[in-house]
C-alpha cells in the first residue's frame, strides 16, 4: 500500500518540481506563468468542474450520513481554522482563502486513484462525491464568501447585487452550475463536444501544478511558515480526525462510503486554493507552500491510514 500512496503522490510532486526547473532554468518566466494561470481559471478548471458535475448521478446522493459527514468534516475544518487565524495579523481574504487550503484536498488528481486503488470499483462512486464536495461546492461557497468579503463596507442590497453580478461573472461557480443543470436535464452530450470539455479539464491540473512550481521557483528564499505548517496539519490531521469521527459515530454510513470519506479528508492540500489566489490577486505563498509539504508528509501519514484501513476491510 505503499507504493499505491507514492505512485499517487509523485506526479504531483514532480509536476511541481517541473515548474520549478523551468523557472531555474529560465524556460518559463513570468508572463509565463501569467498565461498559465489565466488558462486553468478561464478555461480549464471551468471544464474540468462543467465535465465532473454534469455526469454526476443524482442517485448516488442516496447517502446522507455520507453526505452530512464529508461536508461537515469540510465545512467545520475551514471553518475552525478561520476561528483560530482571527487574532493574527492576516487579511481577511488571505485567511479565507488559507481556510480553504486547510480543507480543501486534492481529491480529482490524487483521491479518486487512490481510491480505486485501495477499495477497487466499490470505492468509485463515494470518491467522485468527495471530488464534487471539493472542487464545487467548497470553492462555490468561498467565492460566495469572497465576494461578500471584499464588499463589507456596503450598503446590504447595493452589496448583494454586486455579488450577485460578481459570481454570474466567475467562470469557477458557473461551470459546475450549469453542469448541475446539465445533469438535472438529462440533456445527451455530442460525443465531439464531450471529449472537447474533458480535453481542456483533464489540462486543468497537471498546469497548476506546473504554475504552483513556476510561482515558487520564483519565491524560494521563502520558507513554509508557521501558517503553512498550520494549514498542512489540520488538512492531513484534524480534518480526517473530525471526519472519522462523523462517519464512524455520529452518522449511519455503510463501511466502505466511511472508510472512503476518512481517506479522502485524509488528502493533502489540492490545486484550488492557489487558483482562487490567482484570481483574487492575492499574495499565494502559503497555498503554494502547503500544496508541496502537505503533499510530502501525505506520503507517511496516508501509508498509515491506508494501512489501517486494509485491516479494516
Amino acid at each position: 500500500m505503499f507504493a499505491a500512496v507514492i505512485d499517487a503522490a509523485f506526479p504531483v510532486f514532480a509536476l511541481i518540481l517541473t515548474g520549478w526547473a523551468c523557472t531555474k532554468r529560465n524556460l518559463l518566466g513570468p508572463s509565463s506563468r501569467e498565461g498559465l494561470n489565466s488558462f486553468v481559471i478561464y478555461l480549464a478548471l471551468p471544464a474540468q468542474l462543467f465535465d465532473v458535475m454534469s455526469n454526476v448521478q443524482f442517485s448516488d446522493l442516496a447517502q446522507p450520513g455520507f453526505f452530512w459527514s464529508f461536508a461537515l468534516g469540510m465545512f467545520g475544518t475551514a471553518g475552525l481554522y478561520a476561528l483560530i487565524s482571527r487574532d493574527k495579523h492576516i487579511p481577511p481574504l488571505d485567511r479565507l482563502i488559507n481556510s480553504m487550503s486547510a480543507a480543501y484536498g486534492n481529491a480529482g488528481f490524487m483521491g479518486i486513484p487512490l481510491c480505486l486503488m485501495v477499495f477497487g470499483k466499490a470505492g468509485l462512486a463515494p470518491s467522485v462525491i468527495t471530488a464534487v464536495f471539493t472542487v464545487s461546492l467548497l470553492f462555490a461557497v468561498t467565492i460566495m464568501l469572497a465576494e461578500l468579503q471584499r464588499l463589507d463596507h456596503a450598503g446590504v442590497v447595493p452589496a448583494i447585487k454586486k455579488v450577485l453580478l460578481s459570481m454570474l461573472r466567475n467562470p469557477l461557480l458557473i461551470a459546475p452550475l450549469l453542469g448541475i443543470l446539465w445533469s438535472f436535464m438529462q440533456w445527451p452530450m455530442p460525443a465531439p463536444a464531450m471529449r472537447y470539455i474533458s480535453l481542456i479539464g483533464d489540462a486543468s491540473t497537471p498546469c497548476a501544478l506546473i504554475a504552483i512550481g513556476l510561482f515558487l521557483g520564483q519565491t524560494s528564499e521563502q520558507r513554509a511558515g508557521p501558517e503553512v505548517m498550520r494549514i498542512v496539519l489540520f488538512k492531513l490531521l484534524f480534518q480526517p480526525a473530525l471526519t472519522a469521527l462523523l462517519v464512524l459515530v455520529v452518522f449511519d454510513v455503510p463501511k466502505i462510503w466511511a472508510l472512503v470519506a476518512i481517506l479522502a479528508a485524509a488528502l493533502p492540500v489540492g490545486t484550488g486554493p492557489f487558483m482562487m489566489s490567482q484570481l483574487y490577486q492575492r499574495d499565494a505563498a502559503a497555498s503554494a507552500r502547503a500544496i508541496l509539504v502537505s503533499t510530502v508528509l501525505s506520503v507517511i501519514t496516508i501509508s498509515i491510514l491506508v494501512a489501517w484501513i486494509s485491516q479494516e476491510l
